[in-house]
């Protein structure tokens, strides 16, 4: 491996000496996110030069250790190998798992297991970062409990659920009262993530594709006012409305 991350914290780079691994967690969300920028956009290059990027900022964070003395890269990779193994005893012993969903409970099985030993009692909620965006994190702790039994059994009764927690938000909204607005909208995303489940939908992801069509609708409404030459504030709501169709119906 590359001494690179070594010459840059012990005698390169001013900036690099200065981090530490609080400081530049926001470069390793920002990097995640390009990646998955890449893969939405199919480009493998840019695929190849993102995912660059965030093994940089692995590679960084683990040098960091290295330099206070916890922990090397080579620990890391260690410990994600035996992870590996332990995990999928199906395929390293003597277990059988003949299913992708007897796969997923052994998992959480024996992910149970070592947390219960390293911290006695855990939770089988643990595990899912409180940083994740809230659809994301809603869609893994529903996929926990599904996975023990707790769970709907069909899509039609998540669905019920959804028009339910509709109604009640129509109800706190004739009261006006924010906080139970605000619980009841929460009601009613989480319903939706439930619902996205049974229709094998990633609730981020299908939010994520839905906002990028909105920002290529949105710009084509843009550009066609300034090739008339009208700006938004000039537009009319009807005008706009008829250019958004116009740009949907072009697939945009």
């Amino acid at each position: 491996m590359s001494d690179t991350p070594g010459r840059l914290f012990a005698e390169g780079c001013p900036w690099d000496r200065e981090q530490t691994s609080e400081s530049i967690k926001p470069y390793l969300v920002e990097e995640t996110y390009e990646v998955l920028e890449a893969i939405d956009e199919q480009d493998p290059a840019k695929l190849r030069e993102e995912l660059g990027d965030l093994m940089l900022q692995v590679v960084f964070h683990a040098q960091m250790a290295e330099e206070t003395g916890d922990f090397t890269i080579a620990d890391v990779l260690t410990a994600i190998n035996d992870k590996l193994v332990r995990r999928h005893p199906h395929v390293f012993g003597d277990e059988k798992a003949e299913t992708a969903q007897e796969v997923l409970f052994n998992w959480e099985q024996i992910k149970q297991s070592e947390r219960r030993k390293a911290k006695g009692q855990a939770s089988l909620l643990d595990g899912v970062p409180r940083e994740l965006p809230a659809l994301l994190r809603a869609h893994r702790l529903q996929e926990k409990a599904s996975r023990v039994g707790f769970d709907w059994k069909e899509a039609q009764e998540v669905f019920r659920k959804v028009e339910e927690e509709l109604v009640e938000l129509r109800d706190a909204m004739q009261g006006r009262a924010a906080e139970k607005m605000e619980a009841e909208l929460g009601d009613l995303l989480f319903a939706l993530v439930n619902l996205s489940r049974f229709l094998a939908v990633n609730p981020e992801e299908a939010l994520r594709k839905t906002i990028a069509r909105f920002i290529g609708r949105f710009r084509y409404i843009e550009e066609e006012l300034a090739r008339r030459g009208r700006s938004l504030r000039e537009a009319t709501l009807e005008e706009m409305d008829a250019l958004w169709a116009a740009a949907k119906a072009q697939g945009r």
